[in-house]
């Protein structure tokens, strides 16, 4: 009130220690000036007065009423003690006493209502904190409920499972003992086997000593009949040159090879059987005997001696090499000499073969083993027809066909001696 009462008084009216605070707008005298203010009302009577005539026209019905020394039930104490301090009327230390009161019991009154609304607040924040709890304690019984469920199907489980237990200890001692039967059982039968495998090498050894011995045997009748057959074949030999020029036949323009070569796949009647006439052996020498029977005709299994021989050039130098040596071989013998290769279908280009040797190659789909039978065959019984060849189907085939077999380590020896 006061420095709203300020700021309308002229300036001749105004203390000189307030003319300045006076310029303040009023929400900055009130809070800036407010001391010296008051402490100017307190020692200045003029400047109260002045004051309270200024308040008196501004505030109206209340200021009479604190004239009159009473105060209004619904008056700011505040205001009314203020009013009551400008205007000084008889009583108007009661009224700032009794407005004083008027505020400390507001101010009871307020920290009272504070008091009850914390209390209430606490009285709620306790029984929401009661609710929640009897929802937890609900869920934690709940809980408990579940856990003691498990606990019985864990204690039921963990007793099952102990029986098991029990049976499987039982199981695994059986299974131990009958184990231990076993391997006592297989130790036996171990001891009894290698009491019958001692045996029975000792029987082989023995059966061994014998198949030796009679191989021995074989082996010298073998040598005897060997030189019977080639005593026979010699006399027989020179027999048909005696035979031959007793005929006067001439030699024939055409082989029964030549005929094979034009006619590959033609099927030729088989010869018909007879006791075989040839003889395995290893000995070069009995390659020549054999070849010196007048018309010998020479078969050779062309990869299946260069293979033996010389290996490790390629296969064309191979047939090559084999072909020239071949060629040697005829001139020196005047034996008929054909070699048989397999594959002609992959090959071009071949040379013309030397004079003396007729140079053959399986079609597709034949073997060079097929060929070299079925030149056998086309032969005529009678004439010698020597094979050259290690595999021993081909050799049992062409023995069982009337020819001559021979390895081919006994051609290469032969060869290498030329």
């Amino acid at each position: 009130m006061s420095a709203e009462a300020l700021g309308a008084m002229p300036t001749a009216d105004i203390p000189p220690p307030l003319r300045k605070i006076a310029k303040f707008a009023p929400h900055r005298r009130a809070r800036l000036g407010g001391a010296a203010i008051a402490a100017q009302l307190a020692t200045d009577a003029r400047f109260r007065q002045q004051v309270a005539s200024c308040v008196r026209k501004t505030v109206g019905e209340l200021a009479k009423a604190v004239d009159d020394g009473t105060l209004p039930a619904a008056a700011d104490p505040v205001e009314a003690a203020a009013l009551a301090y400008l205007l000084r009327p008889a009583n108007w230390q009661d009224l700032v006493a009794s407005a004083g009161a008027t505020l400390r019991a507001d101010a009871d009154s307020a920290a009272v209502a504070v008091a009850v609304r914390d209390a209430e607040a606490r009285v709620a924040r306790a029984e929401h904190d009661r609710a929640v709890a009897r929802v937890e304690a609900d869920k934690l019984r709940d809980e408990l409920a579940r856990l003691r469920e498990e606990v019985t199907s864990i204690r039921e489980e963990n007793r099952r499972l102990t029986r098991e237990l029990r049976l499987a200890r039982a199981a695994e001692r059986r299974a131990n003992e009958l184990l231990a039967t076993e391997r006592g059982r297989a130790n036996r039968a171990a001891a009894d086997h290698d009491a019958e495998v001692r045996r029975l090498r000792a029987k082989l050894a023995e059966t061994e000593v014998l198949v030796g011995a009679a191989r021995a045997a074989a082996k010298e009748a073998r040598a005897v009949e060997d030189a019977r057959v080639w005593l026979l074949l010699e006399t027989i030999g020179q027999a048909a040159v005696a035979l031959r020029r007793e005929l006067a036949i001439e030699p024939a323009d055409r082989l029964p090879a030549d005929f094979v070569a034009e006619q590959e796949h033609a099927e030729l009647p088989a010869r018909s059987d007879q006791p075989a006439r040839g003889l395995a052996a290893d000995d070069p020498a009995r390659l020549d005997q054999l070849l010196s029977l007048p018309r010998a005709h020479l078969v050779v299994d062309g990869y299946n001696v260069t293979k033996r021989g010389f290996n490790e050039i390629s296969l064309e130098q191979q047939r090559g090499r084999l072909v020239k040596e071949l060629s040697g071989l005829a001139a020196q013998t005047k034996a008929e000499v054909t070699v048989v290769f397999d594959g002609a279908d992959r090959m071009h280009g071949l040379p013309t073969p030397p004079r003396g040797v007729r140079v053959l190659f399986s079609r597709k789909g034949q073997t060079a083993d097929e060929l070299i039978r079925r030149l056998v065959r086309a032969e005529p019984d009678g004439r010698p027809v020597v094979v050259i060849s290690s595999d021993r189907e081909v050799a049992d085939g062409v023995r069982r066909a009337g020819a001559y077999p021979l390895s081919a380590d006994t051609l290469l020896r032969r060869l290498a001696r030329s």
